[in-house]
């Protein structure tokens, strides 16, 4: 166990006071700081005496999905909950937060953190991890809703490719004879923004397999890509695909938030060894997330979140590239503008029901997805309840969500949302997901 000794008491005291008086005192309202208020309530120091440890380095990417964990250290959530010592680490990319979440905070790593689906699961069977090794991983909680898109760049803004691609099945097969086959990016492979991608093109009657080449590129990449012409199409969260719009570089062709409305987007998941061996400081670390998720959740709030995601530390970009999409608001660069708070990303609850909470059905859509493509094989659906119980621990949300008082109303009283809709008119049910998998004209998989 970490024991909160005198020491410690008073170096965080005094490091808290230094950090707000270099801030304020010496520097006045520095960009990026102005407008960021106090932790939102004081550390709690005999609440960290009862933990395993005060610890954890949880991984992000700067992308609007990692906002609760930001919020969580940035408003002093975990320290609330005597996580004095959690660390948020940014990750160069997808493929490095899945390194240094298999070497784990001991190697000068990270315990977990912020994930694109199904990377957990994938990180569990060792499928993506080096040498094949398994690491035994814990889903917690969903981060968020929404908040992806997909660009264009500027050089097929006459085309104008939109939500519905059926009536440009043309462009590809030209662009594809004439030896410029429509390339798009993402950034990981067989995960989220790849899922995004095919979709988006499978619906449209476009084959992602055979009529487009396929990239994995950084986020941070995407723009300065998209520029030297290397790519036609990028998915990703926000604010990269709106800094395509803001830079003039390109437009959106739509919002996932379009395509299927308040869908799943990504979680947080840690190693199963670092929970089971600290259980109570598991449980503070989702009470810290969740609190986190509430106060991002408030729309009095998404100015200030502007502003602390867009400074330095953590984004390193304009806050005006973020308060559009936070809002809901979204100039496509391509004429038209989409207002609505329904295109925003939600946090703790949506129109839907519960964001937070990691409802089984949704990873089993995942999974289902990875099956279409042929990332796993069709006898992963066979088994996908014992799979998905393996990894998904809506256990420890729904203790951590009574022991916060969250209102009855809040918690979920089944693991499945229900039958989910996409903007083509298919809808997958998770009591049947092979008949989702026949609905389907372009697949990889034989059902």
């Amino acid at each position: 166990m970490t024991r909160l000794s005198r020491r410690n008491f008073l170096t965080y005291a005094g490091g808290a006071f230094a950090t707000s008086f270099l801030l304020k005192g010496c520097l006045g309202n520095p960009p990026g700081f102005a407008q960021v208020k106090e932790p939102v309530a004081p550390p709690d120091f005999e609440a960290a005496k009862t933990l395993e440890t005060n610890t954890v380095v949880l991984g992000y990417l700067p992308i609007l999905e990692a906002a609760p964990l930001i919020v969580a250290s940035e408003k002093g959530f975990f320290a609330k909950y005597g996580m004095l010592e959690a660390k948020v680490a940014k990750q160069a990319n997808w493929g490095s937060a899945r390194d240094n979440v298999e070497i784990g905070s001991a190697g000068g790593g990270i315990d977990g953190g912020q994930w694109q689906m199904p990377m957990p699961y994938l990180i569990h069977q060792g499928l993506i991890t080096k040498g094949k090794k398994p690491i035994p991983m814990a889903l917690l909680l969903q981060l968020n809703t929404q908040a992806n898109g997909i660009a264009i760049a500027g050089h097929l803004r006459n085309e104008n490719l939109g939500l519905d691609l059926s009536n440009n099945k043309g462009l590809f097969s030209q662009l594809k004879s004439s030896q410029k086959t429509f390339k798009a990016a993402y950034t990981f492979p067989k995960a989220n923004q790849e899922f995004w991608l095919r979709y988006w093109l499978a619906a449209g009657g476009i084959d992602p397999e055979t009529e487009v080449e396929l990239l994995t590129v950084p986020a941070a990449q995407t723009v300065a890509n998209m520029k030297t012409g290397t790519m036609d199409a990028f998915s990703t969260g926000d604010p990269w695909p709106y800094r395509i719009v803001q830079d003039q570089v390109g437009y959106l062709s739509m919002l996932t938030a379009q395509m299927w409305p308040f869908h799943p987007e990504e979680y947080l998941a840690l190693r199963a060894d670092w929970i089971a061996q600290n259980p109570k400081a598991t449980q503070a670390v989702l009470m810290a997330i969740m609190d986190a998720q509430r106060w991002c959740d408030d729309f009095a709030n998404r100015e200030e979140l502007a502003i602390m995601l867009s400074s330095r530390n953590y984004f390193g970009t304009r806050p005006e590239v973020l308060r559009g999409p936070l809002a809901g608001t979204y100039d496509m660069g391509n004429g038209q503008v989409l207002d609505d708070p329904k295109y925003a990303p939600y946090y703790w609850q949506d129109p839907r029901g519960s964001v937070s909470y990691p409802y089984q059905s949704h990873d089993l859509w995942f999974l289902t997805e990875s099956v279409r493509w042929g990332f796993l094989p069709p006898e992963t659906l066979d088994r996908a309840t014992e799979i998905i119980a393996e990894v998904n621990r809506e256990d420890l949300w729904r203790q951590a969500a009574q022991t916060m008082g969250v209102p009855a109303s809040e918690i979920p009283t089944s693991t499945s949302r229900g039958v989910e809709t996409f903007f083509d008119g298919v809808t997958f049910d998770p009591k049947d997901p092979k008949a989702y998998l026949r609905s389907l004209e372009i697949k990889t998989v034989k059902i």
